[in-house]
């Protein structure tokens, strides 16, 4: 059972350790929210001298519904790395909720919506077995969760023999092609979504005890911290919003593919760096991640907008990813922090 106070407890005396992680935590990701709105902002504005039709609020909305998709992807990802983890099956997740939302209940009823929930707990069940196999089986996150990514890749490949067919349901249609007060549904999800997460990993007392772990698990353990629990939430999660993201792909784009996941996979941990978390766990905003999945995707529309190619997009999307992790250092913030003494 969670006890807020107790997590509450917890996370204060990982702040009053001696190793000084949880104390530049905070500074850390106001630095990096602040930095990477900042950014996102001038690069919507600075668009506009590339082309006119960039930077207005059409595109803005554009850059909405398309980080929509890496926002949600982000936040699972965002929790497994603050453990420590990292989820390498998200493409092969992400195109399991495409493949069940338009093979399975595109077929049998694309009106089905209460089957989308089914769909998502099989993703889940997934991401179980991969927390299983990492938390139990003490197997590393990277080994386990690239050969969960193989398997399913591989069922999916035998189940739809190569074509994957189906409408795309309803619920997903409305989502994508809706709009609420005259703007995309998408946009008013996100918003919720958004919110709840960030309470989620930042007001809960799991959010406490994720950072606990992240931290230094042993520590975590002995504070009394349902070590067990806490490593494995974050892969179901992860799965579930890898599984969600497939089933608003197929409403966006209305059809699955075999190959729909695997330019997220990248971007995911981008995102997740880029927005102020630790790789190496233990540190991390939910609403820096937000930023940084955002900055990303303004990066790629604006990429995609001057005719350049999408291989340099991959290589732009990695560049940001090493100076990031160079700038993130807890040196950096040190120095940083030292300037205003």
């Amino acid at each position: 059972m969670i006890d807020s106070d107790n997590a509450k407890t917890v996370e204060s005396s990982f702040a009053q350790s001696g190793d000084g992680r949880a104390s530049a935590r905070v500074s850390r990701e106001t630095i990096s929210t602040v930095t990477v709105a900042i950014l996102c902002v001038v690069m919507l504005l600075g668009a506009r001298f590339i082309s006119p039709s960039l930077g207005s609020w059409s595109q803005v909305e554009t850059v909405l519904v398309l980080g929509s998709f890496l926002v949600v992807l982000s936040f699972g990802q965002g929790l497994v790395i603050l453990t420590g983890g990292l989820d390498l099956s998200l493409p092969a997740l992400i195109t399991l909720g495409g493949i069940l939302a338009t093979n399975w209940i595109g077929v049998y009823d694309t009106g089905a919506w209460y089957l989308l929930p089914v769909a998502l707990l099989i993703c889940a069940g997934v991401g179980l077995i991969s927390a299983i196999g990492i938390v139990w089986l003490k197997v590393p996150p990277f080994i386990m969760t690239l050969a969960m990514s193989i398997i399913v890749s591989s069922i999916l490949l035998g189940y739809t023999k190569g074509t994957p067919r189906g409408a795309s349901p309803d619920a997903a249609l409305a989502l994508m092609k809706g709009s609420v007060f005259g703007q995309p549904a998408v946009i008013s999800f996100v918003i919720l979504f958004v919110i709840i997460g960030w309470l989620f990993q930042s007001r809960s007392a799991i959010g406490r005890y994720l950072y606990a772990v992240g931290m230094n698990v042993d520590a975590a353990r002995v504070a009394g911290v349902p070590v067990v629990l806490v490593q494995t939430l974050p892969y179901v999660i992860s799965a579930v919003c890898a599984g969600l993201v497939g089933i608003m792909l197929v409403g966006y784009s209305n059809g699955a593919t075999l190959r729909m996941g695997e330019s997220y996979l990248l971007p995911s941990i981008a995102a997740v760096v880029i927005g102020g978390s630790s790789i190496l766990g233990g540190s991390g905003s939910f609403l820096g991640t937000v930023g940084g999945a955002i900055l990303l995707t303004t990066l790629g529309t604006i990429i995609s907008a001057i005719g350049l190619e999408f291989g340099l997009r991959t290589i732009i999307e990695g560049t940001i990813v090493l100076v990031a992790l160079l700038l993130l250092r807890e040196e950096f913030f040190q120095k940083l922090g030292s300037l205003w003494r």
